[in-house]
């Protein structure tokens, strides 16, 4: 089994970094609570905190089915003699090519999770929480794609609220 294809099924439901995926280690993955832990302060992850990332049937089937198949004990996805993977540039190329994606990085899959969240109407915070931000300006990035928030916060001004009376022109004379 080719392990890019659930490296890039795995960055695409989880938002991880590339870095982020090569230090996974199986006792980081809890298929029964559904649950995947990005260790803080390794190589690759950007903080030092670890965080917790809920996974979806998708991701969950994908790990399944790479622990089912390879059986590790240390590192999820090892490279040559058991190492760290540390650059998977030819086989990324190649599928790119063939995927006739051109101008399409790595990094784009983190964006599309997120982006799709943010589409789906995950509020920011939530977004940011997942992506392991520590501050909510790199997440505000893709606020854009949610401009229906906007309508949606001001149409509830719509609504009425309970217990208040209308107080008219006259009451103020």
């Amino acid at each position: 089994m080719d392990h890019l294809k659930p490296l890039v099924l795995l960055s695409l439901n989880t938002g991880l970094r590339r870095g982020e995926l090569f230090n996974l280690e199986r006792q980081h993955i809890d298929l029964e609570h559904g649950l995947l832990t990005v260790v803080g302060d390794t190589e690759g992850n950007k903080t030092a905190k670890a965080r917790h990332v809920p996974l979806n049937q998708e991701a969950r089937t994908v790990l399944a089915d790479w622990i089912t198949y390879k059986q590790p004990t240390g590192l999820l996805f090892p490279g040559r003699q058991g190492r760290r993977l540390d650059n998977i540039s030819n086989g990324w190329e190649r599928l790119r090519k063939e995927a006739r994606l051109m101008d399409f990085r790595w990094h784009d899959l983190r964006h599309t999770f997120a982006s799709k969240l943010v589409m789906a109407d995950v509020d920011l915070n939530t977004v940011r929480e997942l992506l392991g931000h520590a501050g909510l300006d790199m997440t505000l990035r893709y606020a854009h794609l949610a401009p229906e928030h906007k309508a949606a916060a001001v149409a509830k001004l719509d609504k009425p609220i309970l217990n208040v009376v209308p107080i008219s022109v006259e009451d103020h004379r």
